[in-house]
């Protein structure tokens, strides 16, 4: 997909019980895809954040928009624009390493990438980054001649820049 069709959309909710499945379910019934989501408490009680990441042109960021806000436990949707918006995802990457020529490269690709190990046993080793989901996937091919055993990856999370709040 273009990534000038990448959408992040910030949706504050009411915290209740199958918010959840009725905003992923506005999505099945439209037929808009979901790339990424993320669903958190927010400071204020009784508040939660959903944060999606879709693909589509602007006709349908509208249509979306305009479906969440007809949803009775919505508050608040907005596209959260990439140069007023800071993105992060965290990763967990389980990479085989069956020599200390291997462990010793891999823990330098780490720190590089300030990453953190945080398992090692004596043919793996598993990392733990987080940061911009470009850097991640950087780490992620250069640890790939390594092989990669297995891979958890969270949504991306998103907060506006500056003093500006959803």
């Amino acid at each position: 997909m273009n990534k000038e069709n990448k959408h992040t959309i910030s949706i504050l909710v009411e915290n209740k019980t199958g918010v959840l499945q009725r905003v992923s379910g506005l999505f099945t019934r439209r037929d808009f895809n979901i790339n990424n989501i993320t669903v958190g408490k927010t400071a204020e009680p009784g508040l939660s954040r959903i944060t999606i990441t879709t693909y589509g042109d602007n006709r349908t960021l509208e249509q979306i928009i305009k479906q969440l806000n007809k949803l009775i436990e919505v508050i608040k949707v907005r596209e959260m624009k990439p140069e007023q918006t800071i993105r992060r995802q965290l990763a967990l990457l389980k990479i085989h390493a069956p020599t200390e020529q291997d462990k010793s490269e891999i823990i330098q690709y780490t720190n590089i990438f300030r990453g953190h190990i945080i398992d090692v046993t004596p043919k793996t080793i598993t990392i733990e980054i987080s940061g911009k989901p470009d850097n991640i996937n950087a780490l992620m091919d250069l640890l790939r001649p390594y092989g990669i055993k297995e891979t958890a990856k969270t949504g991306i999370t998103a907060i506006t820049r500056g003093q500006k709040t959803l």
